[in-house]
């Protein structure tokens, strides 16, 4: 019987190989990876790469709330030209994701809007504790806690918060991500900087040290360790507090870590061209953290490269003051490009490449082994990539509402041309061709939970009380 699609004559890549193979797909899924059956459709491959689809744990669609920043369709459009097949969703939203109200409004949006899979991710604040569970059963892929502040402006939550949270979620087995930079320390010095007079560019990165992240990091990995939660660093930005990573691994704290492109290739000295379009947070570091961050990638301390998918329009990037510029900028759709830049160049091999930017993300995120891996079972989510082809980057030509890139103008080797999901063609050649609604909420099983200390969690006493209580 022949299969729906045959992607033949391919280079198929692991995160451990290279190979030629034809990859066959029926009902969705993999059949088969090597010599295929014959196909109703038959993609030619010759001379590319077939890799999984991309997995990114980091983007911010806007929506709902602020839809004229970006929706469901055009994020999601724009993952799909970048190679990106999965995106995890940051909650703030207007509303934020901390009800199951708000949950299920945006439910029904990336429903509707959806051109790639998806996670929805739950917030975790000083308010809604009560609600984690509920958002749990109602499908949130993960929790997302706010250490420090960034666009929407949720206040952080107390460390006693962030603890009782963090012990709901280690007895559920869910990972918490954390914006890990201190808002005690960085509300403190903006207000010294603005009071002195500061508003350039590079006074929103003096407001945000590196201590700040040392010492944030630092935190949620006790509370990681001692609630057995799992833990996941967003956006690692400096070299800085690698060495808590690092330690926290070898003793067994299950933490997961996070870069993107902008922290492996950018630095102070783009301020010089680019002034306040380029202020993101955490900010863009100096000279001198670029090259331990791709240590770390290569030796494991960090997991996977995310694009932190922050899209305003223009001229909200374009103030006269850093402190009145919106941080972040688009991402999902530069990152492939990017990234298989650095391949051509050596810094990295492509079975690098997959494994940073489709299996470990699918581990980190109970999607393996049904994403990020080209295998049989496993859903058909694929990108052919050109790796030869040469072009230069084009803001005006994103399909991102936000036409604003710090990758404007870079000349780049290496293009994702064709994208599947879940043996759907949805981009080709750069167009979508698929209609909005295709992407579904992604499968996930996580890992049994391991909690610990559960004895001392604020349930336990509280139940304790409760119970002498009765007997009284």
């Amino acid at each position: 019987m022949a299969a729906d699609i045959v992607i033949r004559g391919g280079q198929v890549v692991s995160a451990d190989a290279v190979f030629e193979a034809d990859v066959a797909i029926e009902g969705g899924k993999i059949v088969a990876v090597g010599d295929a059956p014959g196909a109703k459709t038959t993609i030619d491959a010759s001379g590319k790469y077939v890799i999984p689809g991309a997995i990114d744990s980091h983007v911010h669609f806007r929506t709902p709330g602020y839809e004229y920043k970006e929706d469901w369709q055009s994020g999601t459009g724009a993952a799909a030209r970048g190679g990106v097949t999965t995106v995890l969703e940051m909650p703030n939203t207007r509303p934020p994701t901390g009800t199951l109200e708000a949950l299920k409004m945006k439910q029904d949006i990336a429903a509707r809007q959806a051109y790639v899979d998806y996670g929805i991710y739950g917030l975790l604040d000083e308010h809604n504790l009560d609600a984690l569970e509920a958002l749990i059963d109602a499908g949130v892929s993960g929790f997302k806690c706010f250490m420090g502040n960034t666009f929407g402006d949720l206040p952080a939550p107390s460390d006693g918060a962030m603890l009782e949270g963090f012990e709901i979620l280690a007895r559920r087995g869910m990972r918490c991500t954390v914006h890990a930079e201190n808002a005690s320390i960085m509300a403190r010095r903006q207000a010294r900087l603005e009071a002195a007079g500061r508003s350039d560019p590079l006074a929103h990165l003096a407001s945000r040290p590196e201590v700040c992240a040392i010492e944030a990091v630092s935190r949620a990995v006790v509370f990681a360790e001692w609630t057995g939660g799992r833990l996941h660093i967003a956006h690692k930005s400096s070299k800085d507090a690698l060495y808590v990573l690092r330690d926290a691994k070898r003793r067994g704290v299950d933490v997961t870590v996070e870069t993107c492109p902008q922290y492996l290739l950018l630095s102070t000295r783009d301020h010089e061209r680019l002034g306040n379009a380029l202020r993101v947070n955490p900010p863009i570091r100096e000279p001198g953290h670029q090259e331990p961050l791709w240590r770390a990638l290569r030796e494991g301390v960090v997991d996977m490269i995310a694009t932190d998918h922050a899209p305003h329009l223009p001229e909200e990037k374009a103030r006269a003051s850093v402190w009145q510029c919106d941080c972040g900028f688009p991402g999902v759709e530069t990152q492939m490009p990017l990234m298989l830049t650095e391949v051509n160049r050596g810094r990295m091999s492509i079975s690098d490449y997959v494994r940073w930017a489709c299996v470990n993300p699918a581990k980190a995120w109970g999607f393996f082994p049904n994403k990020g891996v080209i295998q049989p079972g496993a859903d058909a989510d694929l990108v052919v990539v050109d790796a030869r082809r040469e072009w230069t980057l084009d803001q005006s030509q994103l399909f991102s509402k936000s036409k604003i890139s710090p990758w404007h103008g870079r000349r780049v080797q290496g293009a994702p041309v064709m994208t599947l999901v879940r043996g759907k063609v949805v981009m080709e050649d750069g167009r979508i061709v698929a209609e909005p609604g295709w992407g579904k909420p992604a499968k996930q099983k996580m890992p049994a939970p391991a909690p610990r200390n559960v004895d001392k969690t604020t349930a336990a006493i509280t139940a304790v009380r409760e119970t002498l209580r009765k007997v009284g």
